[in-house]
């Protein structure tokens, strides 16, 4: 089988005060996505939320997954993907999207034939996945990185200026309720998403990558007041539900793609927790 699944449940912030750190890497860290010639995909529990991972090494056709209960992947679902890998392309029922290191590609509901391809088997593209019920068929669309609303944040003297590549957003692209972009660290910064926020009417899942070899990221999580880590590493996701932070810090910069879904559409809609008042 080249197409595997695992499904998480929904935790609520009371049982996860308790957890000790493996319980809350099995819960919330998702640490082996990319492998080579296979699809994975975690189907979870907040929003119906569903993350993967497709590294063709030879070309793969999108698959339906048992939890669905669907004909095909995409009959109640839209999908958002970006190449975190080397170039490749996606054939969404026939037509071919040349698919860049970290662009992007929003494949809308009703989609049946996908195939996910690498220009070079032996050095293949790294497509990440997000995935969330649709009520509507919106028109698939290309967006190269180049192509992106970019906003520039932060600061060196704050150890976190970067620059957000909104991507699958409004006023780029038309969606259900999926939005996803990425986020790139400058040199010198290490925090992402700093003042920490929640909001409540939307999860949310980070995938960190461009991550040097022999560094790390710590991911903060939990509520404002009862805050947790978990350690990652290159190419590896982690759920954010919505009652809790979601922010990082890293051994050196970085990049993060954010993925989300929810109540709403509106990327500013976020409860700010205060830095001195984190706990």
């Amino acid at each position: 089988m080249k197409t595997s699944y695992t499904t998480r449940y929904a935790s609520s912030p009371k049982a996860v005060k308790k957890y000790d750190t493996q319980e809350l890497r099995d819960e919330f860290l998702i640490p082996d996505l990319m492998e080579p010639g296979k699809i994975k995909f975690t189907y979870t529990h907040y929003d119906r939320y569903i993350v993967g991972g497709i590294v063709p090494t030879s070309p793969l056709n999108l698959e339906t997954i048992d939890p669905l209960k669907a004909e095909f992947f995409l009959e109640r679902r839209e999908m958002g993907v970006i190449n975190a890998g080397p170039s490749g392309s996606i054939s969404v029922d026939g037509e071919v999207f040349k698919m860049n290191h970290k662009d992007a590609l929003y494949i809308g509901k009703g989609a049946k034939d996908v195939v996910f391809t690498s220009d070079d088997n032996a050095n293949p593209s790294k497509f990440y996945i997000n995935s969330s019920p649709a009520h509507k068929a919106y028109p698939t669309k290309h967006v190269s990185k180049e192509q992106a609303n970019k906003v520039e944040l932060g600061s060196l003297e704050t150890a976190n200026h970067r620059t957000v590549n909104q991507m699958i957003i409004g006023g780029i692209v038309t969606t259900c309720q999926l939005q996803m972009g990425m986020t790139e660290l400058k040199t010198g910064s290490v925090w992402n998403t700093m003042p920490a926020h929640v909001h409540d009417r939307r999860m949310e899942i980070y995938y960190y990558l461009d991550i040097p070899q022999d560094q790390a990221v710590c991911h903060f999580m939990g509520e404002p007041q009862e805050t947790r880590h978990i350690w990652m590493n290159n190419h590896q996701a982690v759920i954010s539900p919505p009652w809790s932070i979601h922010s990082g810090s890293g051994t050196s910069n970085y990049t993060f793609i954010w993925g989300m879904a929810g109540e709403n559409l509106d990327y500013n809609d976020m409860d700010v927790a205060k830095i001195t008042e984190l706990r």
